[in-house]
């Protein structure tokens, strides 16, 4: 099968346990504030890539994986393309490849569900803590895909890390704080990390015609 690719990164450290080939899916129907790469919304862009190619650029680098690493599916949002996600995920239980599956949890389906259930980690970032501070940031209605995923983790109790964005003026208040663990209620995630915000996508913005919004809204600090 072919789906289309934003870039493929190798000997990531960032993206779950150990050392990981990070596969950054083309495409994303979110258009978040604070996006570093806006360049992966557009479903048309990337480049169009074989399942087999991306298994060979895998199998090159697991002596590097170890008992942690793996891969990560990444994006844009590689539940955008589930067909072409299943069957990278699938290949890649064959060989016996740790997966990790980093959503924004924007999108889901029956499909989505079997896939998330076949991957050996869920890392979920969760965008913000109430339907009306979701849709604000994110420019979609989609607040009811991330509440799928949540019942999911707490239905199967799901290996996963959870994650989130924490900017001043973004949900740094102790109510944003009491949002988000109410979300959480039920859950048991290993881990839970709060990522900073950053304006290093700026670049991007400016180089595609976009003005950077978050500037209006978030300080670095």
């Amino acid at each position: 099968m072919r789906g289309r690719i934003h870039s493929i990164e190798t000997l990531g450290a960032l993206d779950g346990p150990g050392l990981r080939t990070v596969v950054f899916f083309q495409g994303c129907p979110l258009r978040c504030k604070y996006c570093h790469n806006p360049d992966s919304w557009n479903f048309a862009g990337g480049v169009e890539m074989e399942s087999e190619a991306i298994m060979a650029k895998l199998r090159r680098s697991r002596p590097y994986y170890g008992d942690l690493g793996g891969v990560t599916f990444s994006g844009g949002e590689p539940c955008a393309q589930p067909g072409f996600l299943g069957e990278l995920v699938e290949l890649c239980k064959r060989e016996g490849i740790h997966t990790a599956l980093d959503t924004s949890g924007g999108c889901w389906s029956a499909q989505i569900e079997d896939i998330a259930q076949a991957c050996d980690l869920i890392l979920l970032d969760i965008k913000a803590g109430t339907k009306q501070q979701f849709e604000w940031l994110t420019d979609h209605d989609s607040f009811h895909n991330l509440l799928h995923w949540l019942d999911f983790l707490r239905k199967t109790n799901h290996s996963a890390w959870i994650r989130q964005v924490v900017g001043i003026g973004l949900n740094d208040t102790e109510e944003d704080k009491q949002n988000l663990m109410r979300l959480l209620d039920g859950i048991q995630p290993e881990k839970i990390e709060f990522l900073p915000y950053h304006d290093k996508g700026r670049g991007k913005w400016q180089a595609l015609g976009l003005d950077y919004v978050a500037d209006q809204f978030f300080k670095v600090k």
